[in-house]
């Protein structure tokens, strides 16, 4: 995953400049049809059913990975093609702090659960 802007520059007025930032105590796993970017963007999940998930995370390293799965509800209609994910420090609106890719892009139609394993959403940093 990459780390947005919004991230990168609290890291960096954290650790250079001595600017305090608080962790947020809850992180949110959000779905996109279309990629976020540096500075945010892409296009955000919106059917039925449909709301951020919490995540949690381990780390281990130089890598950070979901301690449990994220399982989001199942879709009241078509949520389309699912092809980025994003972590938040809000359940809405908020800062999107990372994004990615999925290795493989999944349409969600009605009926249809999107679920990420323990394990297999990792943050590193090298």
């Amino acid at each position: 995953m990459s780390f947005t802007n919004f991230l990168e520059t609290e890291i960096l007025d954290h650790v250079f400049a001595g600017s305090a930032y608080t962790a947020p105590s809850t992180l949110y796993m959000a779905l996109y049809t279309a990629a976020p970017g540096e500075t945010g963007g892409g296009t955000e999940v919106s059917g039925t059913g449909y709301v951020r998930q919490t995540v949690a995370f381990t780390t281990a390293g130089n890598t950070t990975s979901n301690n449990a799965a994220v399982e989001f509800p199942t879709a009241g209609a078509s949520w389309g093609t699912v092809t980025h994910v994003g972590v938040f420090d809000a359940s809405s609106s908020g800062n999107l702090m990372a994004y990615a890719a999925l290795t493989t892009s999944k349409t969600i139609d009605s009926g249809d659960v999107f679920r990420v394993p323990n394990g297999d959403l990792d943050i590193t940093l090298d």
